[in-house]
């Protein structure tokens, strides 16, 4: 392998209680009612303006609780984000072994860098593909696809690993070998069904990627 493909949110950065403190108080301030965690959550992984549909069919309160959403997210943001326990550690292993490392999120581009630097990660990246730079989302291949093309990588050269299913679902649709993280947002059920090629426990795992 040349080269691995990270998601950001739950993979390399620990955002759960900033989203989820975000999916609670958006939801809430526009529909006036309590939304179960599990109904909140079950789409992280996929760009917001996708997730807002499972809370209403209305396209106006949608588009208001993504409003609600980002402004309290991003008010909250720099105190919450941190990287998870080794992240850092195991991509500057990971760049001394001579590997290309990138970033595919669901985020927009901006606000997922903005984290990165944060967290101290970003000087081993060398491409970060958001929402906002794919004509198309996670299940889709089309992100992985532009993160290949940045690294310079062919699919069978290149890993993506990520902490959701629509992850793992979109690394196999781009050809890639996939790995899926069991440190973030949904379950080992969930993700084996999505047919990952390996299941990371730890970042010592990870590395055995490479």
């Amino acid at each position: 392998m040349k080269g691995i493909l990270f998601d950001n949110d739950g993979t390399l950065v620990d955002t759960h209680d900033l989203i989820l403190a975000s999916m609670r108080h958006s939801t809430r301030e526009v529909l006036g009612r309590v939304i179960p965690d599990e109904v909140l959550m079950r789409k992280v992984g996929q760009p917001l303006v996708v997730q807002m549909g499972d809370f209403t069919p209305d396209e106006g309160q949608q588009a208001e609780i993504l409003r609600v959403y980002r402004e309290h997210n991003h008010a909250h943001h720099d105190e919450a984000v941190r990287a998870f326990p080794g992240a850092r550690e195991a991509l500057e292993e990971l760049t001394a072994r001579g590997l290309a490392l990138g970033v595919v999120t669901s985020k927009m581009h901006a606000l997922a860098w903005r984290g990165l630097e944060i967290t101290g990660l970003a000087p081993y990246l060398g491409c970060c593909i958001g929402a906002d730079d794919c004509e198309h989302y996670k299940p889709e291949p089309e992100p992985v696809l532009r993160g290949l093309e940045a690294l310079g990588l062919a699919a069978g050269d290149c890993w993506y690993v990520g902490d959701s299913p629509f992850d793992i679902q979109a690394g196999n649709a781009a050809g890639c070998s996939t790995a899926a993280v069991t440190w973030g947002m949904f379950s080992e059920e969930e993700l084996l069904a999505a047919r990952p090629d390996r299941v990371c426990r730890s970042f010592a795992e990870l590395l055995e990627l490479a």
